[in-house]
């Protein structure tokens, strides 16, 4: 039987009535065998993740200021699901355990975990499968990297009977049995890690989408979803700001050729979004597959006669920038010019000590700066080898009346990026999403 690895996030978690759509999911499939939990999510838009009131707590007791009143938000919380799911197990000791805990001076990383262990127990219970420990099976080398090796050697053991198993998300154990977790959203991580260790025939991510948008949907309202994307593009476009898998989430996955499903909780019949590491046949010629952007770029234009004669050039110009601690994003590149792109942000207090050590250290003929500059990027492997492609980009653009102000496309022929005015963004967006997708 072919095993499915089932993630769901915290908005599929947050009270009992999305449990009971998750037990539904889980019962349609018995290849649903390993489920994968989050921390309950927010109910509305003022709520407050219970993830982020652990961290408070911890916070509270890091400053030696009492947390009581905040963990009894997040136990009533908890009490109050396992209640209307009618779950019988004593979460009133585990609760008090956990206070007792937190209290005492635990690590961040086991406060920040309580979340989806707790949760963990309720679902296990709910569903009547048998709850697995994350910290038992999910295991991290000395220096906190992922230990693929150990953890599918703990996960081997129940792979063959008709079983299913709840392990929640987020976190494992280092050698020495302290806890460990993963980065914020670490629950697509945990999946994907099982995923890997159970060779799963598919990594299942619910959430409260269906799936991947073209664009952003505050650009460009019903905008058309993604039914297939690569991992490659996926790359590309989380890069850019779209709001995608969590980037650690993809390489686990990657590795072993396992396809991705983004699925809603609250429709799961639609297909949702299908991530793949290949696509045959590629996506139809011509087409794209999304467009990403950011707002808020600085590029610094220098120029320099015969530059390509000096050959230390580029070390003396990226080296100025490693002393300033500024990371860069793009260097588009002419035969006597090159652009540094790099986030504002990065430049703050640093631009006028940074142009001076360009100018002695480099020497260039001209430096120019062009402030508020936003970066979009069209990504497709449809575009490649696409005569017209470009053409037909940059006609849109002109049509819109968007003044192009770089343009950076990489040997792949998957992606290509314009630099336009701040002003100009949402503009170019749409003009390319009407050329393109409309």
């Amino acid at each position: 039987m072919n095993i499915k690895v089932a993630k769901f996030g915290g908005s599929s978690l947050c009270d009992a009535s999305q449990f009971q759509k998750v037990k539904k999911i889980i019962e349609k499939d018995p290849e649903r065998k390993f489920i994968v939990p989050s921390a309950p999510g927010k109910r509305h838009r003022e709520d407050i993740k219970i993830t982020d009131l652990l961290y408070l707590c911890h916070a509270q007791v890091s400053h030696h200021v009492p947390f009581n009143e905040i963990f009894k938000v997040i136990s009533e919380r908890f009490l109050h699901i396992a209640k209307e799911l009618s779950v019988t197990v004593d979460l009133h000791a585990i609760l008090q355990d956990i206070q007792d805990h937190i209290g005492s001076g635990a690590s961040l990383d086991y406060v920040a975990s309580r979340g989806e262990y707790l949760n963990g127990i309720i679902l296990s219970h709910y569903l009547g499968c048998q709850f697995l420990d994350a910290a038992e099976v999910i295991m991290f080398h000395k220096n906190g990297s992922i230990d693929l090796q150990e953890t599918q050697k703990r996960i081997a053991p129940y792979l063959d009977d008709d079983q299913k198993y709840v392990i929640p998300g987020f976190y494992g154990s280092l050698p020495d049995k302290s806890l460990k977790i993963f980065p914020r959203g670490g629950s697509d991580i945990t999946g994907a890690v099982v995923s890997k260790s159970v060779s799963a025939s598919i990594y299942e991510n619910w959430t409260d989408v269906s799936g991947f948008l073209v664009t952003d949907p505050s650009i460009i309202p019903n905008c058309k979803p993604i039914e297939t994307i690569t991992y490659r593009e996926l790359r590309e476009l989380s890069y850019m700001g779209a709001k995608v898998l969590h980037e650690e989430t993809i390489f686990p996955v990657l590795e072993a050729g396992i396809p991705i499903n983004v699925k809603n909780t609250n429709d799961p019949e639609n297909p949702g979004t299908m991530i793949v590491s290949y696509r045959e046949p590629i996506n139809s010629t011509g087409s794209i597959t999304g467009i990403a952007g950011r707002k808020d770029f600085t590029v610094l234009a220098i120029e320099k006669n015969l530059m390509k004669n000096d050959i230390s050039f580029v070390r003396k110009l990226l080296s100025t920038l490693e002393n300033h601690q500024i990371r860069f994003e793009h260097t588009p590149s002419g035969i006597d010019s090159l652009s540094l792109v790099i986030k504002s942000s990065e430049l703050n207090g640093k631009l006028d000590k940074l142009i001076e050590d360009i100018h002695v250290h480099c020497k260039p003929d001209l430096l120019e700066v062009h402030p508020n500059m936003a970066l979009v990027a069209t990504v497709g492997h449809g575009m490649a080898y696409t005569p017209g492609i470009s053409a037909k980009l940059f006609t849109a653009l002109y049509e819109s009346g968007v003044n192009v102000r770089m343009i950076d496309q990489g040997s792949s022929e998957i992606n290509i990026i314009v630099g336009v005015e701040n002003k100009d963004f949402e503009k170019a967006v749409t003009a390319i999403y009407n050329a393109f997708v409309k």
